[in-house]
């Protein structure tokens, strides 16, 4: 399996699917199933059983969605842009927006 391109507290814009177009943070990744949890986005409602630290009832809540499905937002323009990787001169390897070729990674 390939490394994902999006990781945790990426901004990214959803191509794809009923959420199109809607933009959020990723809250968690999971690489083994190829899906992220986004922010705000696929929102789901489920029952949810009463525990010690949680009430019982209907909740909404945020479902996995496949990262083909996403794109990750251009820090320039915010518009949807592939990912590309490349060294620095100090020998740092980063992500940067192809769109731009703005450094995504610090």
């Amino acid at each position: 399996m390939a490394g994902l391109k999006i990781k945790k507290g990426d901004h990214v814009v959803v191509v794809s699917g009923k959420d199109k177009g809607k933009k959020g943070e990723v809250l968690k990744m999971l690489p083994t199933e190829n899906r992220a949890i986004v922010k705000g986005v696929s929102m789901v409602r489920r029952h949810q059983r009463q525990s010690a630290t949680q009430d019982g009832g209907i909740i909404t809540k945020e479902a996995p969605i496949h990262v083909s499905n996403l794109a990750l937002e251009d820090p320039k323009d915010g518009k949807p842009t592939r990912v590309g990787y490349k060294f620095l001169k100090d020998g740092r390897k980063v992500r940067f927006a192809k769109r731009s070729g703005e450094v995504i990674d610090g």
